[in-house]
């Protein structure tokens, strides 16, 4: 009889203790997996600025906001204080790397290959990382979203809006790689047209000025690509070109409001959101990102009101004012 209790009490331990087991097992597979993605931002401005807030909503809404933390780092227009925050980011091993722009997308790519990288305002892929024949796809452990607007159509602005202009002058910063391709593309399109171009580039912030001011007293029109650098100056290039009365085509919102009569361009918060919408697939384990092909935002024609009243420009039918 004592030895039937004792078995008997013995089964209900192993199953109390079968049980528990597998109540510990089902809790570990209701507990949410926590995040922890690295941001590095190029530099302080609209466009870049909107396009971290969107990347950063976007996660937090699929991911829930108590799941995913952000080590966000700006640079300062710095290249060497973005391969530092990067490798920053390596050395703590965070699950995700965000680039915020060419020269942040290329010290993320020189740091690792193993850390997912998804680049964003970035324009061309292919330029940017040194990919011969670039069909879309990076591969490896890097994709993400560009801000390339269609060039050609934004050339096209330039004659629609300014039709009389014989020359265009071409005002870019030259660090900055991804600007030195649409100018090539919008200069062979122009000059294809019969109109005479000429090149304007400045290192960095502190020449900007003067440089500006040569394109300005040379140009019957100026086209300012997406560039981080006039970006970050667009203000400064406003005061000189609204002085000489000459109108800027730019290649993005934030550019033509400082300083341009129209742009055709994006939405920078709606290109984060979508690289946001990429992480969540990396992370969750739903997409490899060797396999994500670059994404694109459609692109709208806008004008600045202020500068194409100043200087006496009606823009035609389909442009949206910019508020």
């Amino acid at each position: 009889m004592k030895r039937t209790m004792k078995k008997a009490i013995s089964l209900l331990l192993v199953a109390a203790m079968t049980l528990l087991c597998v109540f510990a097992f089902a809790s570990c597979g209701q507990t949410q997996k926590t995040y922890t993605v690295g941001i590095c931002q190029l530099m302080r401005h609209e466009a870049l600025d909107a396009a971290t807030q969107g990347f950063k909503d976007a996660l937090k809404e699929i991911l829930g906001e108590e799941n995913v933390t952000f080590n966000e780092q700006n640079a300062a227009g710095d290249a060497n204080a973005c391969s530092t925050i990067v490798t920053g980011f390596v050395s703590t091993n965070v699950d995700l790397i965000m680039a915020n722009a060419t020269t942040a997308l290329q010290a993320a790519y020189n740091a690792t290959t193993k850390i997912p990288i998804l680049g964003t305002s970035v324009t061309e892929y292919g330029v940017a990382l040194g990919i011969n024949d670039f069909n879309g796809t990076p591969g490896g452990n890097v994709s993400g979203t560009s801000d390339l607007a269609p060039l050609t159509d934004q050339a096209d602005m330039i004659l629609e809006l300014v039709p009389t202009a014989k020359k265009v002058g071409l005002l870019y910063c030259s660090a900055e790689p991804n600007s030195a391709y649409q100018v090539q593309v919008v200069e062979t399109y122009l000059k294809g047209k019969g109109i005479t171009c000429e090149r304007f580039t400045f290192s960095d912030s502190n020449d900007i000025a003067a440089v500006a001011t040569a394109a300005a007293i040379w140009s019957d029109a100026i086209y300012v690509p997406t560039d981080n650098t006039a970006a970050s100056s667009a203000e400064t290039i406003g005061n000189i070109v609204r002085e000489h009365k000459v109108p800027v085509i730019a290649g993005e919102q934030g550019i033509c409001v400082g300083c341009g009569v129209a742009t055709l361009s994006i939405s920078y918060y709606d290109l984060g959101r979508k690289t946001g919408e990429m992480a969540a697939q990396i992370l969750k384990g739903e997409a490899k990102i060797s396999e994500m092909s670059i994404q694109y935002a459609p692109a709208t024609k806008m004008y600045n009101p202020s500068i194409c009243q100043e200087l006496g420009i009606t823009p035609p039918a389909g442009y949206t004012a910019i508020q």
